[in-house]
């Protein structure tokens, strides 16, 4: 009992105060002290009632969450109309009344999404040979082409056509009227090449060559704008003062300045730009003895026409699709007498006969280097028979037109009597005849 009474001392000298019992430390609970209110403000329009700015009050106004991400068009409807009511109840030029606007344009945002017309139209639609394609960007901001306003993809539907990039609203689709320029470059692919071939406003009879919109020189019904390439007036509708380059004052005056075209130009001449249609021995044959770099140019793709046949019979150069360095200019290992707009472009610039130098520099290092097949089809100069391995696009050989055998410049020019190749060919050439008139004698 002793240790017992002096245990149950020991307890009660060290009571966790956690462990009280609730009877003995529970204190009677006061009731809290009415809140004070601020006295309303005669310029208040909520008075007493408005909630103290702690960010514990309830925003009446922030996204709903049920109505604004769902998917069913009644319960926006009934949000939007419910912000309506809210806001002309709200203080004007208030920051809730503006919150509240805010609100408003996104539920008729999504609205819009919901109510979309492009659901129940087709994606794709074929108007006077163009092949108009549905947008799906929402965000992209572009110019209607026939109505000339802005299309908002946010909110509008809108349709491009594949062929000739012709942009409208889809309102607009049936009100088209000019057929689509892809037709007439599968067609007819060639080019103006008079400078600006005016004839004048009475021979259009005072409008618009594209739509017959009255137009004048004085602005008056509408400012009559002529287009560079065709020599044509056009109204301020169908000629945005659009930049172009013109291919006839580059092949004659190699003036590449851009100047004012209409958009059914600037669509021709988009489409045309890279289409090697100009041969320009042809149109300005004086035009290399003006112009260095066309010069060089020319030598560089007759070079790579010579390299063609190695690259061709060699499975390494087949399997590496040397050729294929060429690919955005395929008519380079085609000819080498036809270029397109852009060729002359990047010439002026300086441009392409950077990049040609290269591509031909890692030609012939395949050819001459890399390849032992390529290096066993060079030539010997069978005129002096000295020197190392030639081939036909060396810039110190010459060849033969008739057979293609290779020479030092020099030697060809010294010996072009005759070429020891052809006489050999003609020679074997007399033998086997002769060869085979024998065996027919009896």
């Amino acid at each position: 009992m002793e240790y017992g009474e002096r245990l149950a001392r020991f307890r009660q000298a060290h009571l966790n105060p956690f462990d009280k019992a609730p009877e003995q430390h529970e204190r009677p609970e006061v009731p809290p002290a009415p809140e004070r209110r601020p006295d309303p403000s005669p310029g208040d329009p909520e008075g007493s009632e408005r909630p103290m700015d702690l960010g514990l009050a309830e925003d009446h106004f922030s996204r709903p969450v049920g109505l604004f991400l769902a998917s069913d068009v009644r319960q926006l409807r009934q949000a939007i109309e419910e912000c309506k009511r809210v806001i002309l109840e709200l203080p004007e030029h208030s920051e809730r009344q503006k919150d509240a606007v805010v609100r408003l344009i996104h539920l008729r945002l999504k609205l819009q999404e919901l109510q979309d017309p492009s659901e129940d139209e087709p994606n794709i639609r074929v108007i006077l040979e163009h092949r108009f394609y549905k947008e799906k960007s929402k965000s992209v901001k572009q110019t209607c082409d026939k109505c000339s306003t802005i299309i908002w993809g946010l909110i509008q539907t809108w349709y491009t056509c594949t062929g000739c990039y012709y942009r409208c609203h889809s309102k607009c689709l049936p009100l088209v009227t000019k057929p689509c320029v892809r037709s007439k470059v599968s067609h007819q692919a060639e080019y103006e090449l008079n400078i600006c071939p005016e004839s004048g406003l009475d021979s259009q009879d005072y409008r618009c060559a594209e739509c017959r919109a009255p137009v004048s020189l004085r602005g008056v019904p509408s400012e009559a704008r002529q287009c560079d390439y065709t020599g044509l007036y056009y109204c301020s509708s169908c000629h945005w003062n659009d930049l172009a380059v013109i291919p006839a004052r580059a092949i004659h005056n190699w003036d590449f300045e851009p100047r004012k075209v209409s958009r059914c130009s600037m669509r021709y001449l988009a489409l045309m730009v890279s289409r090697p249609v100009l041969k320009l021995r042809e149109i300005n044959p004086l035009l290399f003895n003006y112009v260095e770099e066309l010069v060089e140019i020319r030598k560089l793709r007759q070079d790579i026409l010579l390299m063609k046949p190695y690259f061709i019979t060699c499975k390494e150069a087949m399997e590496a699709r040397l050729l294929l360095q060429l690919q955005d200019r395929q008519h380079f290992v085609e000819n080498d007498e036809m270029y397109s707009l852009q060729d002359l472009i990047d010439i002026e610039a300086g441009r392409l006969s950077c990049s040609l130098t290269e591509i031909h520099t890692l030609f012939a290092k395949h050819i001459k280097l890399d390849c032992e097949r390529c290096q066993a089809k060079g030539f010997v100069c069978e005129l002096c028979k000295e020197g190392d391995v030639l081939f036909p696009f060396d810039s110190h050989t010459s060849v033969c037109t008739d057979c293609s055998a290779v020479f030092h410049r020099d030697c060809y020019y010294d010996n072009s009597t005759t070429c020891p190749r052809c006489a050999r060919l003609s020679l074997r050439k007399q033998s086997l005849f002769q060869d085979t008139s024998t065996e027919a004698e009896p």
